[in-house]
C-alpha cells in the first residue's frame, strides 16, 4: 500500500509518485461529494465505468455520483476485490471504458471515495467448489507453479491447490522438486479443504 503524507500526495515504497494524489478534502469544499458518500449503504450496488486503472487498484466514474475534484472517479477498488481469480494486475481483469457493477463496502474519508467490491457480485467459485467436491475425492489439474514448499495444481475455473512436498511419500523437499514441472498434467487426490481459508490441499494419487 502506498505510504500516505499527511495532506499530501501518495509515495510508493520506492519513493515514486504515483497517480493518487489527494488531500483530506474538507467537508467544505465537496458538500455533494460528502453528502452522496453519506448516504451509501454498505452491500448497496452501485454501477459505473472504469475511469483509470493503475496498479494500487482502479478508479470508477460512478453513474450517481459526483464528479471527485482531484481523482478519476468517486468509486475506487482495490486489486483484492477486483475478481475472486488470481490476477497479476488490474489491467488484466479491467480496462478503461469498461462498464462494472460493484458492492460498496464502506467510504474511505480520508480520500472521499467510495470503496467498492466487484467480486463481491460473483458467486465465489471455491465455494461451489467446496459444495462439490469431497476429500478423497480424485481430480485431474495441471501443475502450474512450483515452489520449495510444494506444488500447486490448477484445478480449473480458477481453484488452486497445494501438493505440500513434505506429505508426499516422506521424501525430502530437496528429492521432491524435480517431480513436477510446470505444464504437467496430473492426477490428485483432495485431502483437506479449508472454506474460510478458501484453500485446497492436495496429494498425488
Amino acid at each position: 500500500m502506498p505510504a500516505e503524507a499527511p495532506g499530501g500526495p501518495a509515495l510508493r515504497a520506492d519513493g515514486s509518485m504515483c497517480v493518487r494524489v489527494t488531500a483530506v478534502h474538507r467537508r467544505s469544499e465537496s458538500p455533494e461529494l460528502w453528502a452522496y458518500l453519506e448516504s451509501l449503504q454498505p452491500g448497496e450496488i452501485l454501477s459505473g465505468t472504469v475511469a483509470a486503472v493503475e496498479r494500487f487498484g482502479v478508479f470508477v466514474a460512478l453513474d450517481n455520483g459526483p464528479a471527485h475534484p482531484t481523482l478519476p472517479g468517486v468509486g475506487f477498488v482495490t486489486p483484492p476485490e477486483l475478481s475472486w481469480r488470481a490476477a497479476e494486475a488490474p489491467a488484466s481483469v479491467v480496462e478503461v471504458g469498461k462498464r462494472v457493477s460493484g458492492r460498496f463496502l464502506r467510504s474511505d474519508a480520508h480520500h472521499a471515495e467510495a470503496r467498492l467490491s466487484l467480486k463481491a457480485v460473483h458467486p465465489d467459485p471455491f465455494q461451489t467448489f467446496a459444495d462439490r467436491t469431497t476429500v478423497g475425492q480424485t481430480l485431474p489439474g495441471t501443475v502450474c507453479k512450483v515452489l520449495p514448499f510444494g506444488a500447486f495444481v490448477d484445478l480449473g475455473e480458477g481453484i488452486l491447490g497445494l501438493i505440500p512436498f513434505q506429505d508426499v511419500h516422506g521424501r525430502r523437499t530437496a528429492d521432491l522438486r524435480g517431480d513436477f514441472r510446470t505444464g504437467d498434467e496430473t492426477s490428485v487426490v483432495v485431502s483437506h479443504i479449508e472454506r474460510s481459508r478458501r484453500r485446497v490441499f492436495l496429494r498425488r494419487s
